[in-house]
């Protein structure tokens, strides 16, 4: 049983390393793209339905093979992918990217357009919505 939910947790590990690959993507070719026509805010926004739907996708495909079934433990493994995210969003942002911490929290902060607590609550229940769409 041990060894089965270790596998889990890696194969859940692979599966959020490829939806971080889709959003780097993602957003290299918005940034690389939209930004210089509609400019960074706008292109943020529109970024999060797009990301959104790249993710529930990328779960789509995956849930499967991570093996998750009961409603508890899909929810944990979106828990999972937003502990990873914040973790990878912030270290490289404020580390690799020299952003600074209050530029990094701008894009969680709702009132002022930023739409990253969306984006994160999608990551959460992916799992869930996709199992379910499958009829896991």
């Amino acid at each position: 049983m041990v060894s089965g939910i270790r596998i889990q947790i890696l194969r859940a590990v692979v599966v959020w390393i490829a939806i971080m690959m889709v959003e780097s993507v993602h957003g290299t070719v918005r940034a690389k793209f939209l930004v210089p026509r509609i400019g960074a805010f706008r292109s943020g926004q529109l970024g999060v339905p797009v990301g959104s739907g790249l993710v529930f996708a990328v779960t789509y495909v995956s849930i499967r093979w991570i093996g998750t079934r009961d409603t508890s433990s899909l929810l944990q493994l979106g828990l999972l992918w937003v502990i990873l995210t914040l973790i990878f969003e912030f270290g490289l942002g404020h580390y690799v990217f020299h952003r600074s911490w209050r530029d990094l929290g701008s894009d969680y902060n709702l009132a002022n357009g930023g739409l990253m607590p969306i984006g994160l609550l999608v990551l959460t229940f992916a799992p869930l919505g996709a199992a379910r769409l499958r009829h896991l």
